[in-house]
């Protein structure tokens, strides 16, 4: 299963400068608990992001996979150079955790979605990719102070 999880605000606003544009301690507990012990796929910038956080510590992540076309090594994480081929053959279960191109480039084999809307309007400059979420169902919606959590799955055609 290939499951997106981000938050995003009314005007789909997801980053500023490659951070969060806001800090919701529910939003990082419910990321965090989805998340802990599995295995993720991000982009570069983003195991860059993380990995300014996490200088000392390890990724909370069971596995990290890093997509980038161009040729790296991480000391943490298996690069990923062909995100299509190991999108089609992969057999483990993988959260996408961004950022937005990555997103973008998988949302068409996401079999899940974890959506935080944060109720509120944020400054930044990076914004989720707009899709066609009648693709999906919603199964799950939580309403928390400033945050809706919500959870899709792709509806078979």
């Amino acid at each position: 299963m290939i499951a997106l999880i981000w938050a995003m605000d009314e005007n789909w606003l997801i980053g500023k400068d490659n951070l969060l544009p806001w800090h919701y301690p529910k939003d990082l507990a419910y990321f965090k608990s989805l998340t802990k012990d599995q295995a993720v796929l991000m982009g570069d910038l983003t195991y860059q992001s993380l990995k300014t956080y996490y200088k000392t510590k390890p990724l909370p992540f069971k596995k990290n996979y890093v997509a980038n076309i161009l040729d790296a090594e991480y000391e943490d994480a298996i690069h990923v150079k062909d995100l299509f081929q190991f999108l089609k053959e992969t057999k483990e279960d993988i959260f996408v955790i961004g950022g937005k191109t990555i997103y973008q480039l998988c949302l068409p084999y996401a079999d899940r979605l974890y959506i935080s809307y944060v109720l509120d309007t944020h400054e930044g400059n990076v914004y989720f990719p707009k899709f066609d979420l009648s693709q999906f169902k919603l199964i799950e919606k939580r309403i928390e102070e400033h945050l809706i959590f919500a959870v899709y799955e792709r509806v078979s055609p």
